[in-house]
């Protein structure tokens, strides 16, 4: 193991460290409404699933970058998905059935943690430069990290309920940035409407929030 190696395997903690948060927030909202122990096998069924796809896009991620404006369509998903977690708060817990909410949770935790893992997938395949050990202890890193933090900002967000739009604002600026830099958009803006690539990004999460509280106040009056 050659000193490549090792600088490959610390760029790879560092990166799954980073954008593991992302995941583990909208992993956090998609379960925190769950009874205990259906959050925990919300967490893991969800977690493994995602990761099963991750395995899938690091297998095709050659061809997957092929496919023009998946990124723009994946953040477009996600900002629908925060919008969906933010809307869904304002329920009453009486109001939630465990059945279909725990499956609802899992399908949730599975679409968003795809359309947010191009990102991931493509560092850590960067960082691995072919290595296929490396690239395993990149996936299986993100193993623990997701379920770890997941379970945090749960907990977190039972406490703390203003931590739910804070965790709707992310997942709108992530996906706001994932949009705006897809090659196939940066080749239409740049370079005359460069400040776009921070504008709509803040745009897009402001939309979210602004039209989630309208929306909440309108259908739960009581919350607020």
């Amino acid at each position: 193991m050659d000193a490549s190696f090792w600088l490959g395997f610390i760029n790879i903690i560092i990166i799954d460290v980073v954008l593991s948060g992302d995941n583990a927030v909208v992993i956090g909202m998609a379960s925190r409404k769950l009874p205990p122990e259906q959050r925990r096998k919300a967490v893991i069924y969800g977690t493994m699933g995602a990761i099963g796809l991750r395995i899938v896009l690091t297998a095709m991620a050659t061809w997957v970058l092929l496919i023009p404006y998946l990124k723009a369509i994946g953040g477009i998903i996600l900002a629908w998905i925060a919008l969906k977690l933010l809307l869904g708060e304002g329920e009453e817990a009486s109001d939630i059935k465990a059945g279909p909410t725990l499956f609802a949770a899992i399908q949730t935790i599975i679409v968003a943690d795809f359309v947010m893992s191009l990102d991931n997938v493509l560092a850590v395949g960067g960082a691995a430069h072919g290595d296929f050990v490396l690239l395993l202890f990149g996936l299986g890193l993100s193993i623990p990290l997701l379920m770890a933090g997941s379970n945090a900002v749960a907990a977190l967000m039972d406490r703390l309920p203003v931590l739910i739009y804070i965790g709707a604002g992310i997942l709108s600026y992530t996906a706001g940035t994932m949009v705006i830099s897809e090659e196939a958009v940066q080749q239409h803006i740049a370079p005359e409407y460069y400040y776009l690539d921070w504008l709509f990004p803040l745009l897009l999460t402001s939309f979210v929030l602004v039209l989630g509280i309208w929306w909440r106040k309108r259908i739960y009056p009581s919350a607020f």
